[in-house]
């Protein structure tokens, strides 16, 4: 296996290679020959090599890590195997000869470097990625009343874990998302939280919550399949009335603590496409939308799917 130890972006090495050495005297032409043939084998090498991409080009905490990877058209067996930090990332394929890999990250890790293996046709690329840090605030929140000891049911928690755990190969999403919810942000990504005075270890704000009036609409930020509709009424207690999109690829939206939901399992829905309202169901202090954003099962930051557009 040809292994290669790169940083951010892929590029071929130049490809080295011997003359054939000829065990009876050669004619200048025969030799001038050899050398034109080799050549070539060698430029046709490196114009098939495995090849990787990596975006955004200074990442942090929170971030998607998205790498474009080009295979060997040749290869028998060219669907590339991505791993980081023990875990191996589904590939996706989004044009011929091209995959592509999310990799997310998230407030609860460390920064620094991190190393993407690629392997693919009997080549492997290691990507040294630094992955900068970033600061995450805090917030006190206080739940009153029946709020304050709401426990999740057994049933939400596996339909939501069933959602993040979808890495549906169909791609419905084009292009950047967009804002869900018209309300001002309340609380940003990855806010580190005290409930009722006890810091919360292992959470972090997976999502970001826009404060708006009760029954403002919501709308889908970007296309997908309705592929979970939770109500309290079923036992959606902490969650409250929820919605969750599958955009494809590892990329599931889920909406929470809606006052009514406007559409039903199995629908597809468009870009900007009204999926319900705003509301405070569940555990909530008041009128809010919580979107969050899930690639691979963990919660990355939303904004650069709005801003940006991930590559």
């Amino acid at each position: 296996m040809n292994t290669q130890v790169d940083t951010i972006n892929f590029t071929n090495k130049s490809h080295s290679f011997a003359l054939p050495e000829c065990i009876v005297k050669c004619s200048a032409t025969t030799f001038l020959t050899s050398i034109f043939t080799t050549t070539l084998i060698a430029l046709g090498a490196s114009a098939n090599a495995l090849q990787v991409q990596i975006n955004p080009p200074n990442p942090k905490l929170g971030d998607t890590l998205s790498a474009i990877i080009n295979v060997d058209s040749s290869s028998s067996s060219s669907v590339p195997r991505v791993t980081q930090g023990g875990k191996t990332y589904p590939a996706f394929k989004i044009a011929p000869n091209t995959y592509r890999v999310f990799i997310p990250t998230t407030p609860l890790q460390r920064s620094g470097k991190r190393t993407i293996r690629v392997m693919a046709g009997g080549e492997q690329r290691n990507l040294l990625v630094q992955v900068g840090w970033r600061r995450f605030s805090v917030q006190r929140i206080t739940l009153r009343g029946n709020k304050a000891g709401l426990r999740a049911t057994a049933y939400e928690l596996k339909r939501v874990r069933e959602l993040k755990a979808l890495k549906t190969p169909q791609k419905f999403w084009n292009g950047s998302f967009l804002r869900p919810s018209r309300g001002r942000v309340s609380t940003i990504y990855g806010v580190r939280r005290y409930y009722n005075g006890k810091f919360a270890k292992n959470y972090y704000h997976r999502g970001v919550d826009y404060a708006a009036r009760s029954g403002s609409p919501i709308i889908a930020p970007a296309a997908g399949r309705v592929v979970l509709v939770g109500k309290v009424s079923q036992g959606f207690r902490v969650h409250g009335n929820t919605v969750g999109l599958d955009h494809g690829h590892g990329v599931v939206s889920i909406f929470l603590h809606l006052k009514r939901i406007n559409v039903k399992e199995g629908d597809i829905v468009k870009a900007g496409q009204l999926i319900g309202g705003v509301g405070s169901t569940g555990a909530s202090t008041g009128p809010h939308l919580h979107w969050g954003l899930y690639v691979n099962g963990q919660a990355v930051d939303p904004v650069p799917w709005r801003f940006d557009g991930v590559k």
